[in-house]
């Protein structure tokens, strides 16, 4: 009998094409249906929370999967590990009720962008971070977030101009944290646009840098105009951290 099974996934995606199987490219999601295929003999989907762009990285996706099979939760786990590339792996597997789906029943993520500004390039996570060649002024760009934290159309800040579906998010949270050298953009909410979160990062540094003026966040979000906000900050840095049920 077919079951559903909830999973968590972790993943660099640096060599990735973002979350989504698309045809002859390396994605996250073919990685997964291609192993749980093998494991059950005929095609298996596998539906995640979200869709992580390419080169984004998550620490703990959610997705979930219908299959027949004899295993038990943390036998999948260990199949799917063993054949699964080092980049990729589950960090759980439990029976889900059948009504469960990965990205229908969540209610809201957590996602963390990394900056570094130290005097000396952080060699070991150089694939986690993005380097600044500046050092930008942590507390405008706490107040340029307080203007984008709430329930806003993000148009302005949607990396996809043919945006059929409503542009309007709740973003409850968003933490600026400095540690050292490293830079934490804390972003807390209930669903987010094609490259929003990368948008929103690119948008905080140039308030950082002096270039956008914090008062000017509310006037960005009315515009409803991709070329209002800053740049797209590069992937590398994005994690998703964490999703909520």
């Amino acid at each position: 009998m077919k079951k559903n099974y909830k999973m968590v996934v972790c993943y660099d995606g640096s060599r990735y094409y973002g979350w989504e199987h698309q045809p002859d490219k390396d994605t996250i999601q073919g990685k997964l249906e291609s192993v749980l295929t093998r494991m059950c003999g005929e095609f298996i989907d596998v539906i995640g929370a979200g869709r992580t762009d390419a080169g984004v990285h998550a620490r703990a996706m959610v997705a979930n999967a219908v299959m027949e099979t004899d295993l038990g939760p943390d036998q999948i786990r260990d199949y799917m590990n063993r054949y699964l590339p080092d980049d990729i792996a589950v960090k759980e597997v439990r029976q889900a009720s059948d009504r469960f789906h990965a990205r229908y029943k969540a209610v809201g993520k957590l996602y963390c962008y990394t900056c570094f500004d130290g005097p000396v390039k952080p060699v070991f996570k150089r694939k986690y971070v993005t380097v600044l060649d500046y050092h930008p002024d942590i507390d405008k760009m706490r107040k340029a977030a307080s203007y984008l934290e709430g329930r806003h159309d993000y148009k302005s800040f949607c990396g996809n101009s043919h945006m059929k579906k409503s542009t309007v998010r709740i973003v409850d949270k968003i933490e600026i944290i400095k540690k050292g050298g490293f830079i934490y953009f804390n972003y807390h909410g209930t669903g987010f646009l094609q490259n929003m979160v990368r948008i929103l990062t690119g948008t905080l540094l140039e308030v950082g840098k002096g270039k956008i003026p914090p008062e000017s966040m509310p006037e960005i979000l009315l515009a409803r105009d991709r070329k209002k906000a800053g740049p797209t900050a590069p992937p590398g840095g994005l994690c998703l951290m964490e999703v909520d049920y």
